[in-house]
């Protein structure tokens, strides 16, 4: 099998974008403090890769999902740990099973597969699997098929598995309980006295007795079936971000064909604490309708106590700045990635062209959710967008090694970050195009009045100015 970019293509598709955000969270540490960087010595905003890439995939699902875009009705992914609630909920609604023997199937359909859950003493957890598998969107829908046309056979296998694992557990807690024992009465006899083996875990035994367990296996077809299912197929979206499960071997990871950088902003960082008082309604409304005072008495002034000050306060961290961001694109591996999947050459093509017009947009418009609310962070445009093909990936950061001095350019500095990080940018730009005969003509688009004004005013950009992100790509 082989797969080739077309002659008049490169391998890899290179963007990079300057946007400006302000007073904004969209990502945050363990702490609910804004994630850095120190770069260039000087500490930077960051806006994690992960957040990103995320909701570029969304987007592009959604999109997809809703009939919009380049990927319109086409196959996506879902990456979750609850898909053996998806299962029992469409063998419930599609089959006519009962909830609970639809779930504690579909569980063990799954489990025995290759994949573990949750502790099964815990209901929040017990459920779902240890670790997020991305997988198409149908495939809850294609297990529940095959267990319903084998419901005799696998519910028969079920109900057997199910009883061993009991016995199992049973036998395990059994055991421990046995094992602590053993221990407590060992520690109350004499030194030299025969005890509980010396440096013994007490539940270690037991543990190894539940995992040890001999379980009926699960049958090759429906194991098979499973696998298919879970299988990357034809969902466009693990082709383009790949995903990884070291679970079951037998299952396809998949190297994604896009690489993302983390962003961060081009000058130092600039971080506020906002403190916030958040009303109670219900104090206000006292507040504003007090009691008429024929029916005060003399213990109303501590309900006036109680309606003084906030309902709430407290703190939240907003940056601002200009960020860079770059991704690429690798051609070949996303046709590569399609065509292990199972389609033919012809569909790989048309699917590739399609998926790299979508992944664009989603590079462009796509923004993570996080305070969205709260800040508006959604609504922002991308000041620049710079894409151009090549034989390797290319990555500015380099350009914002020093930071940018937004003070005035009459007094030293490079005046304010936007304009000043569009210029070296696309001086870099220039710069490595002159040296690097593989990189093809660039394209550049914004969506700001100020930045096309500039760009009418600099000289060599080695870029070709368009009107929308389709014409991003070639």
């Amino acid at each position: 099998m082989t797969s080739s970019v077309p002659s008049s293509s490169s391998q890899f598709l290179s963007l990079h974008l300057l946007e400006t955000l302000v007073a904004v969270l969209p990502v945050r540490d363990e702490n609910g403090a804004p994630k850095s960087i120190v770069y260039g010595g000087a500490e930077r905003h960051m806006i994690t890769s992960q957040a990103r890439r995320r909701a570029e995939r969304v987007h592009t699902r959604n999109r997809a999902n809703a009939g919009i875009g380049a990927l319109a009705g086409r196959g996506t992914g879902t990456r979750t740990r609850e898909w053996a609630l998806i299962t029992a909920r469409e063998l419930t609604s599609e089959h006519g099973w009962e909830p609970e023997e639809a779930v504690r199937t579909a569980r063990a359909v799954i489990e025995a597969t290759g994949l573990k859950f949750g502790d099964p003493g815990k209901k929040t957890v017990a459920n779902l699997t240890k670790v997020l598998l991305f997988a198409p969107s149908d495939a809850g829908a294609r297990i529940a098929a095959h267990i319903e046309e084998q419901a005799g056979a696998v519910r028969a296998w079920a109900d057997e598995y199910t009883a061993a694992q009991a016995a199992a557990a049973a036998a395990a807690a059994a055991k421990k309980k046995a094992a602590r024992k053993g221990a407590a009465a060992a520690q109350e006899e004499p030194p030299g006295t025969d005890g509980a083996e010396e440096g013994a875990e007490p539940g270690a035994a037991a543990e190894a007795s539940a995992a040890d367990a001999k379980l009926p296996a699960l049958s090759a077809a429906t194991r098979a079936a499973v696998l298919t299912a879970l299988a990357p197929r034809d969902a466009i979206d693990i082709a383009l971000y790949g995903r990884f499960l070291a679970e079951i071997a037998d299952s396809p990871n998949v190297d994604g064909a896009v690489q993302s950088s983390h962003a961060f902003t081009v000058h130092e960082a600039e971080q506020v604490d906002d403190f916030y008082a958040a009303a109670d309604d219900a104090k206000l409304d006292r507040k504003r309708n007090p009691k008429p005072a024929e029916k005060t008495n003399a213990l109303d002034f501590l309900d006036a106590a109680d309606d003084a000050g906030a309902g709430m306060t407290g703190y939240q961290s907003l940056i601002t700045g200009t960020f860079y961001r770059h991704a690429v694109l690798d051609r070949l591996k996303l046709r590569r990635n399609l065509r292990t999947a199972g389609m033919t050459e012809e569909e790989a093509e048309e699917a590739s062209v399609a998926a790299e017009a979508e992944f664009v947009t989603a590079f462009v418009d796509a923004f993570p959710e996080a305070k969205k609310n709260s800040t508006a962070s959604t609504g922002s445009l991308p000041a620049l967008v710079l894409a151009f093909e090549g034989e390797r990936p290319y990555n500015y950061a380099a350009a914002f090694q020093n930071p940018i001095d937004e003070n005035p350019v009459g007094g030293g500095g490079e005046g304010p970050a936007g304009p000043a990080a569009v210029r070296r940018l696309l001086k870099h730009h220039a710069f490595v195009s002159g040296r690097r005969p593989d990189i093809k003509a660039g394209r550049v688009l914004t969506y700001d009045p100020q930045i096309d004004e500039l760009l009418d005013t600099l000289k060599d950009t080695s870029a070709l100015a368009v009107t929308s992100a389709e014409e991003l790509t070639a």
